[in-house]
């Protein structure tokens, strides 16, 4: 991008000026954007042409004088040639920096993104969790990779990410990694965390994000129906293995907790609520938000099958929770067993929850958003938009009336 820069010595009169020297200063432009500086010399007003920025006459001091103001304007032109060649940002007050010597500390976009992912990684467990870390480590492998591709190079100073920089890197994800269209957005959304930080720090001086307009694609969620919950609690397993995971997976779908959720879940949690039934009280990992959710039947009698389990017993949890990985291999294979042709993960039994369970027997869209522990509504309204059986049902209804009057 093309730099605008000029520099202009001028007398600086205090607002108190009757008559003498008044000192000389330096004003250096960039793209409409001042810094000044003192030159350390002064002259008689009259003795000063404004327009060439030099004093007038032919004495040898004031010849002294404008040697030395060109000796000044030298040193500011090779600054500004320097960041120039070290591929700086070219600003007023970095040129100002580089002529009164000042270091001035770049910083790398790969830095940036390892400090970032260096302190997260002390905080998981406290603010973050492990998951969002890895995003974050995946990345920096796609940053690294693109800079080498791209740029043939590992890695680039943090100043010369720009628009241009951002579109190649959605680009370079979409066609060189194929990747899908949230998946994508998610890393820039990262990246964009990252580029947030620098400009707060002062790396950068401008958000290179503000011309991005990257959106997010509604998926669909998969859900088990009625009859596929009924083919996972009638299966016996010979493997006591793969019937634990099982019970966990259907108390997810009875209760609507997340993995991370169950996992961490202990007998204090369940408490008598107001209407004298069993419920769950705990906060979500996720969020952070409270969620209240009374005990259905089903979830109810998993927990007295597990209540004297040596594993509960050990740990201290309600439930025998295996870890995720290993959850997510076995459901593959009890879906296998079952004949279920979805692929069953620990989050589908949370979609369970909120459609089949809940919204499809008419539990409010209120209610179900409550106890899923969702900050937004909205976020709970992706699960109704899929309900046709349910939209199927109502219209029954509505035929039905229109029948009868007719």
């Amino acid at each position: 991008m093309k730099t605008n820069f000029s520099l202009l010595f001028y007398l600086k009169k205090q607002k108190n000026y009757i008559s003498g020297n008044a000192p000389i200063y330096m004003r250096i432009t960039v793209n409409g954007k001042r810094a000044e500086v003192t030159s350390g010399r002064d002259c008689e007003p009259l003795r000063w042409n404004a327009r060439a920025g030099r004093a007038i006459g032919s004495r040898e001091e004031f010849k002294i004088l404008n040697t030395y103001l060109d000796g000044l304007q030298t040193q500011v032109y090779q600054a500004q040639q320097s960041l120039s060649a070290a591929g700086e940002n070219i600003t007023a007050e970095a040129i100002k920096n580089g002529f009164l010597g000042k270091e001035v500390i770049s910083h790398s976009l790969l830095e940036a993104i390892k400090d970032h992912n260096q302190k997260m990684k002390v905080l998981v467990g406290k603010d973050y969790v492990q998951g969002t870390l890895n995003r974050y480590l995946v990345l920096e492998r796609h940053i690294g990779a693109f800079m080498l591709c791209k740029y043939g190079q590992s890695d680039m100073n943090i100043r010369q990410v720009d628009q241009s920089f951002i579109s190649d890197f959605d680009y370079y994800l979409r066609s060189d990694k194929n990747c899908a269209n949230n998946y994508v957005v998610k890393n820039l959304k990262n990246l964009g965390k990252i580029i947030h930080i620098a400009l707060v720090n002062g790396w950068i001086l401008t958000d290179p994000f503000l011309g991005y307009t990257g959106k997010s694609k509604n998926v669909d969620r998969y859900y088990l129906s009625q009859q596929e919950i009924q083919l996972l609690i009638d299966k016996v397993f010979v493997t006591e293995r793969l019937g634990q995971v099982r019970d966990v997976f259907l108390f997810c779908c009875f209760t609507g907790l997340a993995y991370v959720d169950v996992f961490k879940l202990t007998a204090s949690h369940v408490r008598q609520g107001n209407d004298g039934e069993q419920w769950i009280y705990t906060h979500r990992q996720k969020t952070k938000t409270r969620s209240a959710i009374p005990l259905l039947p089903t979830a109810s009698e998993i927990i007295e099958r597990y209540a004297n389990h040596p594993v509960c017993l050990n740990k201290g949890t309600l439930l025998p929770v295996p870890s995720n990985q290993k959850t997510n291999e076995y459901l593959k294979e009890i879906a296998d067993l079952c004949g279920i042709d979805k692929k069953l993960t620990s989050h589908i039994a949370r979609h369970t929850f909120a459609t089949t369970v809940t919204l499809l027997n008419g539990v409010p869209i209120e209610s179900v958003s409550k106890m899923l522990g969702h900050t937004n509504i909205r976020t709970t309204q992706h699960y109704a938009k899929i309900l046709d059986i349910k939209v199927g049902e109502d219209m029954a209804l509505l035929r039905k009336k229109y029948a009868v009057t007719q």
